[in-house]
């Protein structure tokens, strides 16, 4: 259709006045209202060893990894310890600028956040009451009605107990203290969590718990997540995995944390990981 002349003048007029003005100044997002605030909010959920808390302090692998990102970034961490079933929620909010919780990347939640590149890679495994499952031979036979599984409510186990153990009786919580109890004390025979989880909760309770099976029954690769459309934070978590990954420090800190009880010993002498 075409313009009149008066349309044609008025679009003109416009676009004279946009172009004197200038280009526009871009939106400060989350990577520069941190440098700006002088820290970096991360979003945090207690799961042993990736947050801990002792007292009032928190300690663990993801304390680590925040501590030294935001020391790279030119900033202090800023950490929020949040339910794991309202992190998410938490960073849509606006609450906390990323989430650092060993957070299984899937496309699911894709949709809700943006990821990074992997940090680390895990899975879901399964550790066992040792009284309750003494008779039974096989991750097969778990799978009936009169075994518990116990799991945290939103986990990438979560995602998987109803395909892993269709006839078992499935028992979810909202915390990992809780199920871990559970499991504990006899009242589901089956905790189904992250593998490095799984086996932690083995090592402290060898009298109760064991771990059947050494190897993740299902893969997965962890990354940072941030809201979608902070493009700049995403590309500088992105370029930090890169170099970290590289000098090893990544790999490094994993083996502390995750190879071993080392980090308990050292916390019993009076020893910190800072």
């Amino acid at each position: 259709m075409a313009w009149g002349s008066r349309a044609r003048r008025a679009f003109l007029a416009g676009l004279i006045i946009a172009l004197a003005a200038g280009p526009l100044p871009a939106l400060a997002d989350a990577l520069d209202r941190a440098l700006a605030r002088g820290t970096l909010r991360i979003g945090v959920a207690e799961f042993t060893p990736w947050t801990m808390t002792d007292g009032n302090r928190l300690y663990g692998h993801e304390i680590d990894i925040g501590r030294r990102l935001a020391g790279d970034m030119g900033v202090e961490a800023e950490f929020k310890l949040i339910a794991f079933g309202e992190i998410i929620a938490a960073l849509h909010a606006g609450e906390i600028d990323m989430i650092a919780a060993g957070l299984a990347i899937t496309p699911e939640r894709a949709l809700e956040m943006a990821f990074t590149r992997p940090y680390f890679r895990s899975g879901v495994g399964l550790a066992t009451n040792t009284a309750a499952t003494a008779e039974i031979g096989s991750v097969e036979a778990l799978n009936a009605p009169e075994i518990g599984v116990a799991y945290v409510e939103e986990t990438l186990a979560a995602g998987f107990a109803d395909v892993l153990f269709p006839e078992a009786e499935l028992m979810s919580f909202d915390n990992a203290q809780e199920a871990e109890a559970a499991v504990i004390e006899g009242e589901a025979a089956v905790y189904l969590a992250s593998l490095p989880e799984a086996r932690f909760l083995a090592l402290r309770n060898p009298d109760r718990v064991d771990l059947p099976v050494a190897e993740a029954l299902v893969g997965s690769a962890a990354g940072f997540a941030v809201a979608h459309g902070e493009a700049r934070l995403l590309n500088w978590l992105d370029a930090w995995i890169v170099a970290r990954t590289e000098d090893r420090w990544l790999s490094s800190t994993y083996d502390f944390w995750f190879k071993s009880l080392d980090w308990e010993a050292a916390r019993a002498d009076g020893e910190t990981t800072e």
